[in-house]
């Protein structure tokens, strides 16, 4: 088998054969095929596409490249969910513990902050002495016992994807669907959780610009989970303006513990809800929708989900006092409140623009040696329909240094947007894709 027919084969356009991806997702991880020769293919599938039985066989091939956690040995039907990425996504930090005191086992792998988007792992280790560093061991033991555990993922988890990726991000080779869906499924598939719902952000902080965009990968990943034997659904969330108030690691975990307590942003708990619903039913614990909202409320209302994180954290290394207590969590020397000069009503706010924000005060990865400030970060005090006066405070940015604060609140200024009429109610979640 030689790569160049391969390459030449996708080329035209022809369908590639299992033995064929798996020849190349194999040499390349081994350091056998060049990179020159794998981008010449990954250009060939953004031209030509892949059809539904080479994506499955892509995200196959990668997955089976590395370590497969079997999570067979756990009691009950195992959950996972994953997000496409967003501004103020700190959804994982309420989901997770919600859906646990439920009885649902969440064996959850999540990633660090990728570009202007948050990471979970970032978020926790707002905790003190917080680790994701777990050993398999220590994973299965902590999901069978509290029900719920998040790990990082470990360089032996899908090799193949993490070699195709880097390469895709200096051939301009990222944007394709296919490609998209079997990077992100490959890793699913290989967390091993029985159940898997995806959280598929689109608008101006997702990395899908738009509805149709978001619609057409959430149909081809919940494919390929469907192919490979898995129970997997999507929800289709909104990300035109950030979710919630918080963005920034330590502030986010703040507003997390919030809504444990009940006083979560009603665009986060809308999320959070939806998410949710699709793991009770794809587990069995509800019938219908309604019972599965219902028993995610009584987790707040009981506060039965705010002991579940507090017990998830304490197990991972930190103190139960945090979550009781998050006043103690890291905090910002600088407090900038960002001051409105128009009056009306906010019409938008470009969440990008807020994500990078958050970057420039070091919230987040600019290499993969990024230290990261976990206590910087906006909070913002007006929303998408939000009246405003001049003089008000639209913001605040929380900083650790005069130049970067500076600099924040300049982007944070334009990431606003305001109009003399109110705008219409957009929905936070456009459809769910089964």
């Amino acid at each position: 088998m030689k790569m160049y027919d391969i390459i030449s084969r996708k080329k035209k356009g022809e369908r590639l054969s299992r033995e064929e991806i798996r020849f190349v997702a194999e040499g390349y991880t081994k350091g056998e095929i060049p990179d020159y020769q794998v981008s010449a293919l990954l250009m060939a599938i953004c031209f030509q596409g892949m059809d539904e039985q080479e994506t499955l066989e892509l995200t196959l091939a990668m997955r089976d490249s590395g370590d497969i956690l079997d999570l067979s040995g756990m009691e009950g039907v195992t959950v996972d969910k994953h997000s496409t990425g967003g501004v103020g996504d700190k959804v994982s930090l309420v989901l997770t513990p919600m859906v646990a005191s439920l009885g649902i086992p969440v064996a959850k792998m999540s990633g660090r902050g990728l570009g202007h988007t948050g990471g979970t792992i970032d978020k926790l280790e707002s905790f003190p002495g917080f680790t994701t560093g777990l050993t398999a061991d220590q994973f299965y033991q902590n999901v069978n016992r509290i029900r719920m555990a998040i790990m990082g993922q470990t360089a032996e988890l899908a090799p193949a994807d993490k070699k195709l990726y880097a390469l895709r991000d200096v051939t301009a080779t990222v944007d394709q669907i296919s490609l998209i869906a079997s990077s992100i499924m490959s890793k699913k598939l290989a967390s091993g959780a029985d159940a898997i719902v995806l959280d598929v952000k689109t608008g101006s902080g997702a990395f899908m610009k738009t509805e149709e965009e978001a619609f057409a990968l959430a149909r081809e990943m919940v494919q390929i989970g469907k192919n490979a034997g898995k129970k997997v659904s999507a929800v289709l969330t909104d990300m035109d303006q950030p979710l919630g108030y918080a963005v920034g690691n330590s502030l986010e975990v703040k507003e997390a513990i919030l809504a444990l307590n009940g006083l979560g942003p009603a665009d986060l708990m809308e999320v959070t809800y939806a998410l949710g619903t699709e793991l009770a039913l794809s587990t069995g614990k509800a019938s219908s929708p309604e019972e599965a909202r219902d028993m995610l409320r009584q987790s707040i209302q009981s506060k039965s989900a705010l002991h579940k994180f507090a017990e998830f954290v304490e197990a991972q290394g930190s103190e139960k006092r945090f979550v009781y207590q998050p006043e103690l969590l890291p905090s910002a020397s600088i407090q900038m409140q960002v001051i409105n000069t128009e009056q009306g009503y906010i019409s938008g706010i470009q969440a990008e623009e807020i994500g990078y924000a958050n970057l420039i005060l070091g919230g987040g990865h600019t290499t993969k040696d990024s230290r990261v400030d976990l206590s910087v970060g906006i909070l913002l005090h007006k929303k998408r329909g939000d009246r405003v006066q001049p003089g008000e405070a639209v913001a605040t940015v929380y900083a650790n240094g005069m130049d970067a604060a500076k600099e924040a609140y300049g982007r944070v200024v334009r990431a606003y947007q305001v109009q003399g009429a109110r705008p219409e109610e957009t929905l936070m979640v456009k459809g769910v894709v089964r």
